[in-house]
């Protein structure tokens, strides 16, 4: 009887945090990046408008990156390499830093990683259909921006 007491004021007092927690989708933090490299990755998803945010991004070096993908069982399909993958329970996205291809290939592959979160699923063909509306949403940022730079550079 006294546990149920103490119980009912502990959930109670837990639920506003949670709807909080539910209400603030758009805090993530990203790891292992420099200032620049992590405006452009907030610019890039900000643009793609996901649905699902990750809890966090790293940036690891390609020893630590190995070492993830082995603790969380990554299965990568036969004849893929992997330089980024997402942890689902978690909400992680895991980039291998030392395999960085400039913030094209960024944007391309974190809209795959983020069309996993989106859709909750491990299935590479369910992350590429949900990625395929982030990837035109990210091209609207991309052409909106050299459209910028063609007028600053006539006047």
């Amino acid at each position: 009887m006294k546990l149920t007491i103490w119980l009912v004021p502990f959930f109670l007092a837990i639920a506003p945090a949670a709807q909080i927690q539910a209400i603030n989708n758009d805090v993530y933090t990203v790891q292992g990046v420099t200032a620049e490299r992590e405006a452009v990755i907030r610019r890039q998803i900000q643009a793609m408008q996901p649905r699902v945010l990750p809890y966090r991004i790293r940036f690891v070096p390609h020893w630590q990156y190995l070492y993830a993908a082995k603790v969380y069982q990554l299965h990568v399909p036969t004849g893929m390499g992997s330089k980024m993958f997402t942890h689902l329970p978690t909400r992680s996205v895991f980039v291998d830093a030392d395999r960085y291809d400039g913030q094209e290939w960024l944007g391309h592959w974190l809209a795959h990683e983020l069309g996993h979160l989106a859709t909750n699923s491990a299935s590479e063909e369910d992350a590429e259909r949900a990625a395929l509306e982030y990837r035109k949403r990210l091209q609207k940022l991309r052409t909106s921006s050299a459209e910028r730079k063609t007028l600053v550079g006539s006047r």
